[in-house]
């Protein structure tokens, strides 16, 4: 009975004042990168059956990939047939049809497609 008093009437230490006092230190924290948190728990001996972050693969998505405007970057739903640039409403079309050719495949370039001959 007087455990159980004794442990109702004491605070976790989270709300002690002295684990707080001890953490309020001056020194500068040491942040592991993930790199560092990877090679660490590839050198530990692990079981087979336990998921961590290097033996997991993720299945391909059966969503298709989301396209982008070329100018504004937001979600694109047309595409020019001529320069293959793609653009999201007739603002962005008339600039892309005013632009000249070597602009053109810069903007095919930084998407990574591959550049048009014409």
């Amino acid at each position: 009975m007087t455990t159980e008093i004794q442990s109702l009437d004491q605070k976790p230490v989270f709300k002690s004042t002295k684990w707080f006092l001890s953490r309020q230190s001056n020194k500068k924290r040491n942040w592991k990168s993930l790199k560092q948190i990877i090679s660490s728990e590839k050198s530990l001996p692990w079981n087979e059956n336990i998921v961590h972050y290097s033996n997991i693969n993720a299945p391909p998505s059966f969503k298709p990939p989301e396209k982008f405007s070329d100018l504004s970057g937001l979600v694109a739903p047309y595409t020019d047939p001529q320069s293959r640039l793609r653009y999201a409403n007739k603002e962005e079309y008339t600039t892309i049809i005013d632009l000249p050719m070597d602009i053109t495949a810069g903007y095919l370039a930084l998407r990574g497609a591959t550049s048009i001959v014409g």
